[in-house]
């Protein structure tokens, strides 16, 4: 497929990291507004990697990379959940060796390779004007690196997590949320019926906030969030205390998978790290869970306490948005499309106090978001501070 006439222009359209629901109803915004605006669209497959796996010649089918978007394509898959263009953990500038494509090895032979090159002409091959990639900090800082070679992008931030810089809201944070405390309040009646600890581990690799405002709005009695190192001894005191308190005779905590321990590392599944540097997550709640037990007869009169213990992981994302989720992928998908209008790019689309607004793209990877522990999270209590809500943003917790 080579260079082609447009009406004004043709812009591309991606998403990376992890899937969330709100992704494709963010793709069709963009669509349809691009559409009725007179541009053209193409949905590039699997995140970047479908631009660093594609060929150029057009004999060869390339459809497993990219797509033509038509508003009957996106209005079919605008109300579901996850995306319809599927998703990767890509980063072109540092691929190993052994992911770079068939028909680039002879010239892509370090251990770590930048395909940057190969993305500029397969973005010019495609005749692409603009990209507007969706995704988290990983999938973003890439976008930033593409506006710094001179290519236009604007980007909107995704990630269950709520840790993009610059912005109070990332699509999919509303319905992991919800989905959290949905399924903490169902655990409830097997932790009350066998009067047990419930021990619910849940995303959350360098931030903690999908632990600290379920928790917030009464989901669990405490939560470990990444941003602190805990005391597992006193996390056990005030677990028994919180569950002689409850006539149901049960205590809920909410580990963030990036939580540690005091003295301790993260919790890892295994050693393989992704193209970002960041190896897979998981055990924190399995370790606590143990510990809770055996440190539970010293605050206990005793007596042991036994422990459900659940990972929450995929079950908050899969499936059909909230309303949240619904309404500001539109909104965002939007205003990337009013930014490319008045020929505004390098930008970053954002929700803060409350107001759509935008930030310069740069600011993705100009520090981490994390929660603010002064203001927010009781370091001696385990748990978040119910104080100083005036003037908050809908979530409590600001980007700055």
């Amino acid at each position: 497929m080579s260079n082609v006439n447009t009406k004004k222009g043709r812009i591309g359209i991606l998403t990376g990291g992890g899937d969330v629901p709100g992704l494709n109803p963010a793709i069709r915004a963009v669509t349809i507004r691009a559409l009725r605006e007179g541009y053209e669209v193409i949905g590039i497959r699997r995140g970047w990697a479908g631009l660093i796996e594609m060929i150029r010649d057009p004999k060869h089918d390339n459809s497993r990379n990219f797509i033509m978007l038509t508003e009957e394509t996106v209005n079919k898959i605008g109300r579901t959940g996850g995306t319809f263009l599927h998703s990767s953990r890509t980063r072109a500038s540092h691929v190993p060796k052994v992911n770079v494509p068939p028909h680039l090895k002879d010239q892509y032979q370090d251990d770590i390779n930048d395909l940057t090159p190969e993305i500029l002409k397969n973005l010019d091959y495609l005749g692409i004007d603009y990209m507007i990639p969706i995704g988290g900090d990983d999938t973003l800082s890439y976008g930033v690196r593409l506006h710094q070679e001179g290519f236009k992008v604007v980007a909107i931030p995704k990630t269950m997590d709520n840790d993009v810089p610059g912005t109070d809201y990332c699509i999919g944070f509303s319905t992991c949320v919800t989905r959290t405390i949905e399924m903490t309040h169902m655990l409830r009646t097997s932790a009350g019926s066998h009067e047990r600890f419930l021990v619910i581990e849940v995303f959350g690799r360098y931030a903690g906030f999908t632990a600290l405002l379920p928790t917030m709005a009464g989901a669990a009695n405490r939560c470990v969030i990444p941003e602190h190192k805990f005391d597992v001894d006193r996390l056990t005191e005030l677990m028994v205390a919180d569950r002689l308190t409850n006539p149901s005779n049960y205590s809920v905590v909410l580990v963030s998978e990036g939580s540690m321990f005091d003295g301790g590392e993260m919790i890892f599944e295994n050693q393989e790290a992704d193209m970002f540097g960041h190896k897979k997550l998981g055990g924190i709640g399995d370790i606590l869970s143990t510990k809770l037990k055996e440190i539970s007869p010293k605050y206990n009169n005793g007596q042991r306490i036994n422990v459900i213990n659940q990972r929450l992981g995929y079950l908050v994302r899969c499936g059909d948005p909230d309303a949240i989720d619904s309404i500001v992928p539109m909104a965002f998908g939007n205003l990337a499309l009013d930014l490319l209008l008045e020929g505004t790019s390098g930008r970053l689309v954002t929700l803060k106090n409350g107001r759509y607004d935008n930030e310069h793209l740069e600011v993705v990877t100009s520090y981490k978001k994390k929660v603010d522990v002064e203001k927010y999270y009781n370091t001696d209590r385990y748990r978040p501070f119910y104080k100083s809500f005036e003037s908050k943003p809908l979530f409590i917790m600001a980007s700055d």
